[in-house]
């Protein structure tokens, strides 16, 4: 199964208050492991919401809304991208992970929908279109 893990934003991220060096090392040992491990697909720090923006959506109409965004808690700083058998193991994982902030931190897990868990509503059509544009992603 893939999942993302987000680490969640602090206000020290949100300042934009950069890692320490020894905090770039641990993460960089522990980068080496999951990569090792053949769990790791991806993953990044992101730049603080002030850099950001957000879109909604009300039937056609957009609204674009600036950051910085208020709710901390509710951000993202980085993100990863695994492949892991079960949650568990995904758990088991995180629990392994330096201390992503200076201060408390949560890291949050999310499964990433599958193909199959979309029933009846993917058709052999869509099915078709999504496998060709993974085939193209993975190409570039």
């Amino acid at each position: 199964m893939r999942v993302v893990v987000f680490v969640k934003a602090t206000a020290d991220s949100e300042a934009g208050i950069m890692p320490s060096e020894q905090l770039l090392a641990d993460m960089g040992r522990y980068n080496e492991e999951l990569v090792r491990a053949g769990i790791m697909l991806a993953g990044e720090g992101l730049q603080p919401s002030s850099r950001g923006a957000r879109v909604d959506f009300s039937g056609k109409e957009r609204h674009v809304t600036d950051g910085p965004f208020a709710e901390t808690k509710e951000l993202v700083a980085g993100f990863w991208m695994w492949q892991v058998r079960s949650m568990d193991e995904a758990i088991e994982w995180v629990k392994r992970c330096p201390n992503p902030m200076p201060g408390d931190s949560t890291i949050e897990i999310r499964p990433v929908f599958e193909a199959d868990d979309f029933g009846e509503a993917l058709t052999p059509e869509l099915r078709e279109q999504e496998e060709r544009l993974r085939e193209q992603l993975a190409r570039n």
